[in-house]
């Protein structure tokens, strides 16, 4: 059983969130309950899930809530790019936030690797 606040994906996952929530601060009124409620609710997930994984008794049942996180990561990548589409973020801010996504799906999904 690992301990999720040792975790350098948890970690940096939660900070994530934080970046995805100041990004949607700034999105319009009228999607409160919109795309700024889903990527979110899917930033929230990502920390979740790897912080539930870890509660698991085996590493196979701890990989199945890392590929939901996974999941997740690329729900988000898909919403930002929406997002773009939409201009409701601008493509310097859009670009730092996937830098920063692809940074932790790559560590997440090395570090499920080592699961097996």
């Amino acid at each position: 059983m690992h301990r999720f606040k040792d975790l350098e994906i948890w970690r940096l996952s939660r900070k994530f969130c934080s970046d995805i929530y100041e990004a949607t601060s700034s999105f319009p009124e009228t999607e409160k309950f919109g795309i700024t409620n889903q990527l979110r609710r899917a930033s929230v997930s990502v920390p979740s899930n790897i912080a539930e994984g870890c509660s698991r008794k085996s590493k196979r049942d701890f990989s199945r809530f890392l590929e939901i996180a996974l999941g997740s990561m690329y729900e988000i990548e898909t919403q930002l790019l929406i997002s773009n589409d939409l201009d409701f973020i601008q493509k310097n801010e859009l670009n730092c936030l996937l830098q920063k996504l692809d940074s932790i799906i790559k560590m997440t999904s090395k570090f499920k690797s080592t699961l097996k």
